[in-house]
């Protein structure tokens, strides 16, 4: 039986959508293939580990309040190749063949858990580290998928360092850039829209990269594209394959944090209300996207079709998609055919091939 470990929790903005994630894939997995261990990270950084982990206690965070909690730490020893555990009264060593990081931005999804990873010799699910990270930031991505040919949405890059010395100057050259509103105003580094807003004159654009600085270091200014909100789920690793895509209908202004998982109410289209050809493309580009940034095992891709003209308009890659009961990608593979826990089969084999080379 194949030892697995999933990772939960974490230090970001998302954690909760980490424990909703684990919670759905600690349901589905076969327990008759995986000797299941659940390590939750709290919002402090504790790892612990949380024996016969109940999905409806890591769905709500009730899971850190549970009796018999220990710390655990995942060496980068790989002469221990698993978990060091604190049992009170000295430590014991758990192996461990694979890992499934269900962790979602900072600390999970930019190449900081996937470099403990490889130091420590475990397969896991997901892209690698220079993947992850070059992903995770999303002025990095712009670089390289434009350098792949692949339309994307015109931008501007705020610094901090400039925000703070003359925050009028920052939002005037983003006008200037952009040329007309309404604009979006995101931080380069966070998932799940957290700390996105849409600024429809310059006082929300003054706001919006208040706002955005909040949460990292640069923000990023876009052009507003009017078009249907497009995900592409991507499977594999050498030789991967595109779902057809879907669309989100968000009854919110627009995909936001609440309208992703606390809007019932928000429509996903499966598939998407486009042409053909416009089908074609976008799932073309999605691999395109997905090998030009050196992606494997999974990831998920996001675009906009415009409503004039169908043209394909890149918008963000999350390498560690949600794994919610609503989320798009295990939806996607759904209409594939793919059951959850197969696709979590198919998932833990790439990475135990990307280990295997």
């Amino acid at each position: 039986m194949t030892s697995l470990l999933i990772l939960f929790g974490g230090l970001s903005s998302e954690h909760e959508v980490s424990c909703m994630s684990a919670a759905s894939i600690l349901q589905n997995v076969d327990r008759e293939k995986y000797a299941v261990t659940a390590v939750g990270i709290t919002r402090a950084g504790r790892w612990l580990i949380y024996e016969d982990a109940d999905p409806e206690k890591v769905r709500t965070g009730a899971w850190e309040k549970e009796p018999g909690l220990r710390p655990a730490v995942l060496a980068p020893d790989r002469a221990v190749h698993g978990l060091i555990i604190d049992n009170g009264r000295g430590t014991t060593v758990r192996y461990i063949d694979v890992c499934f990081p269900v962790l979602h931005g900072y600390g999970g999804e930019d190449g900081t858990v996937q470099g403990l990873l490889e130091l420590a010799g475990i397969p896991y699910v997901g892209p690698g580290v220079a993947a992850s990270a070059n992903s995770m930031d999303k002025s990095l991505t712009k670089v390289i998928v434009d350098q792949a040919g692949v339309r994307q949405a015109a931008y501007y890059l705020a610094l901090r360092p400039d925000f703070a010395a003359d925050p009028e100057r920052v939002a005037r050259a983003a006008e200037e850039k952009l040329g007309s509103y309404p604009v979006f105003v995101k931080p380069c580094s966070s998932g799940s829209s957290v700390g996105v807003t849409r600024a429809d004159d310059y006082e929300t654009l003054l706001a919006g990269l208040k706002e955005g600085f909040r949460w990292d270091s640069k923000v990023l200014v876009e052009e507003f594209i009017d078009g249907h909100e497009i995900e592409v789920a991507v499977l594999g690793n050498r030789n991967p394959v595109a779902s057809v895509a879907g669309e989100v209908a968000p009854t919110q202004t627009f995909y936001s944090y609440d309208a992703k998982y606390n809007d019932a109410s928000s429509a996903l289209y499966i598939p998407a209300h486009i042409s053909d050809q416009a089908m074609e493309t976008v799932r073309a580009n999605a691999l395109r996207v997905y090998t030009a940034l050196g992606c494997r095992g999974l990831s998920r891709v996001d675009f906009f079709c415009t409503y004039a003209d169908e043209e394909i308009v890149f918008n963000e890659i999350n390498t560690i998609p949600g794994f919610t009961s609503i989320s798009m990608y295990p939806k996607l593979f759904g209409h594939e055919g793919i059951a959850y826990p197969d696709l979590i089969d198919r998932l833990i084999a790439c990475a135990l091939e990307a280990k295997n080379g």
